[in-house]
């Protein structure tokens, strides 16, 4: 319980602030739709994302404390305030060639016009998010992992992930295919935003990785130059350390670091798309939009952590797999969008019988083991 007081404060003080604004704007009636909906939003943030938080807690395990903590601060200040309000402001500023102050008066003065004006660019942001998130899924899906869910299936496609750029080939092959939902005026500026969603990911994964080699290099070298330090000759003794500090450094790095930080905030910031969008189905005012989204976003924060700190991804071994391939799904789902309206109960249903179905794999592996 300790991981979410934090979440339930924030919480009590959103839905006050969300019942002030609706008293404001119309009275009582205001007051309870406000309420109504930030808690539907927040709800509905929760089960689009819980995928989500299993996903940064398989990154996440892996670093230190230090990291941990950004991600828990400065990284909850860009979810929940850069992706759940500036984004779509951004996005509002750089199409329709406004300045931000005027795009934040419309928001708040003419919601509806700020509203048409965002959802004019759905296409194009469902492309972005789009093929990052399937990056995301496709890369896992064609791992080489020691544990398979749907064994059948993801031994054979393994292979496929021997070949150089598999992923990046089958997430072209998609992302043209998807061009067909779209009109011929738009597919231009869809192409361009789902050729930008792969360099995105391609980006992370090279930086990380020239960043890794280059620490792992430096490690090396340091360790050589540590034993040759300490090395005695006429004893033919060496030092019993085994770790150095710089190695202790190297490792914290190699545990988190800034390229982590950013992928988490890219794959959050695919996730809220899909949120940030369907909340304009329930409510036009931004203002209740950011304080419903803010509460899934903190809650979904505080399960990473708990997921990593419970060590639940050890214990429930496909739990990691379910939320991949709901991942997956909703990659699909954000480019079938691009053309026909999915309602939002139906992507979270998929997310939450991918999880539900990998917990209850996990367990039943469990019990096997145990047996043998």
């Amino acid at each position: 319980m300790r991981h979410f007081y934090l979440d339930i404060i924030f919480t009590l003080i959103a839905l006050a602030v969300a019942s002030w604004w609706g008293f404001s704007h119309g009275g009582i009636s205001g007051l309870v739709t406000a309420l109504s909906i930030t808690a539907i939003l927040a709800v509905m943030e929760i089960s689009l994302s819980f995928d989500n938080a299993v996903v940064n807690a398989s990154v996440l395990k892996h670093w230190d404390a230090f990291w941990k903590m950004i991600f828990l601060t400065v990284g909850i200040l860009i979810a929940v305030f850069g992706m759940r309000l500036i984004f779509p402001i951004v996005i509002v500023a750089v199409t329709a060639d406004m300045g931000m102050m005027e795009v934040m008066q419309l928001a708040l003065n003419n919601p509806d016009e700020y509203s048409a004006k965002l959802m004019a660019h759905h296409a194009e942001i469902s492309a972005f998010g789009g093929m990052f998130l399937l990056l995301v899924f496709l890369n896992f899906l064609f791992d080489d992992k020691e544990v398979h869910w749907f064994d059948w299936l993801e031994s054979r496609l393994a292979k496929f992930g021997q070949v150089d750029a598999m992923s990046v080939f089958v997430a072209l092959v998609i992302l043209m295919s998807a061009l067909s939902l779209v009109d011929d005026a738009h597919r231009g500026v869809v192409l361009i935003a789902g050729v930008w969603g792969i360099l995105i990911y391609l980006g992370v994964q090279v930086v990380s990785g020239m960043l890794e080699g280059d620490l792992e290099e430096g490690l090396k070298e340091q360790e050589a130059e540590h034993d040759a330090v300490t090395y005695n000759p006429s004893a033919m003794t060496t030092s019993t350390a085994t770790t150095t500090p710089a190695k202790e450094a190297g490792s914290a790095i190699l545990r988190g670091g800034i390229i982590g930080f950013v992928y988490l905030e890219i794959l959050d910031a695919s996730f809220s798309f899909d949120g940030v969008l369907g909340a304009f189905a329930f409510t036009d005012d931004v203002v209740i939009i950011m304080l419903g989204l803010a509460i899934g976003a903190m809650f979904v924060r505080s399960m990473t952590i708990y997921l990593v700190d419970k060590g639940t991804l050890d214990e429930f071994v496909y739990l990691e797999h379910g939320a991949h391939y709901a991942i997956g799904a909703l990659a699909v789902i954000m480019l079938l969008s691009m053309k026909f309206h999915v309602p939002e109960i139906i992507t979270g249903l998929i997310g939450i019988t991918f999880i539900a179905l990998s917990v209850w794999a996990s367990i039943r592996y469990r019990r096997r083991e145990v047996r043998t």
